[in-house]
């Protein structure tokens, strides 16, 4: 520990990394598809080995290390049963006395649906972070820039599951996929991230206009032209 970080704060990404280290273990124990659960979570270590060896150069907020925690967790429920198995109908059936699925009309299980809406939801807010640390991001590059990368992202892993399946091919390629059929699933998932994406950034735009009152200034600066001469001229 810093001796510029109270010790609660620093205590906190460590808790969190417990608690996602201890629930990756139990849910690993016994998974539904072995094959599909490494698979899926070979991007999840890559993250965590990154946070864990980025964090005492560049040590993020404790707002977004707990959303990247969130959408972890969530991540390992779905690495768990697969994706397409998730049984929160039967969670839903046992609090409620009958399905989610029934009362929306689902044909579909819709967790990973869900996850990928979350991607957007809870990961724009530390992107946004890195853009604005980092590259200095102001304005309207600071919410545009956020967008785009989850935007661009879930086009990647789209394509990333498209090579597994290939590469893999039978029922953990089809497992891994989880399009359950729909011929649209890739353009729906990337769709639900971008929405959640824009309703993250909204509502921290919506925070930052109520209590920065250089907002609009700031933005409209951000747009506006800082050189008017081409540099090779």
């Amino acid at each position: 520990m810093t001796p510029d970080v109270p010790k609660g704060r620093a205590r906190h990404p460590f808790v969190l990394l417990v608690v996602l280290l201890a629930t990756g273990v139990a849910l690993g124990i016994a998974p539904n598809d072995r094959e599909v659960w490494t698979l899926e979570n070979l991007l999840t270590v890559a993250s965590i080995a990154l946070l864990v060896l980025t964090y005492r150069r560049f040590r993020l907020s404790l707002i977004s290390y707990t959303l990247i925690f969130t959408f972890l967790m969530l991540h390992q429920v779905g690495a768990h049963y697969t994706y397409a198995e998730v049984p929160y109908d039967s969670w839903f059936r046992s609090l409620t006395g009958s399905t989610l699925s029934e009362l929306v009309g689902a044909e579909r299980n819709h967790y990973d649906r869900l996850v990928h809406f979350s991607f957007g939801l809870l990961l724009s807010y530390p992107m946004r972070e890195l853009f604005v640390r980092i590259a200095e991001a102001r304005g309207f590059w600071g919410y545009s820039l956020p967008l785009q990368m989850v935007i661009s992202t879930s086009a990647l892993f789209e394509l990333l599951e498209w090579a597994a399946a290939e590469v893999f091919g039978g029922g953990v390629g089809t497992d891994y996929l989880g399009s359950q059929g729909d011929v649209w699933d890739a353009q729906k998932d990337m769709l639900l991230a971008t929405v959640g994406s824009i309703l993250a950034l909204g509502i921290v735009a919506a925070i930052h206009r109520s209590r920065r009152r250089d907002f609009q200034r700031e933005w409209a600066a951000s747009l506006r032209v800082k050189q008017v001469r081409p540099p090779d001229e």
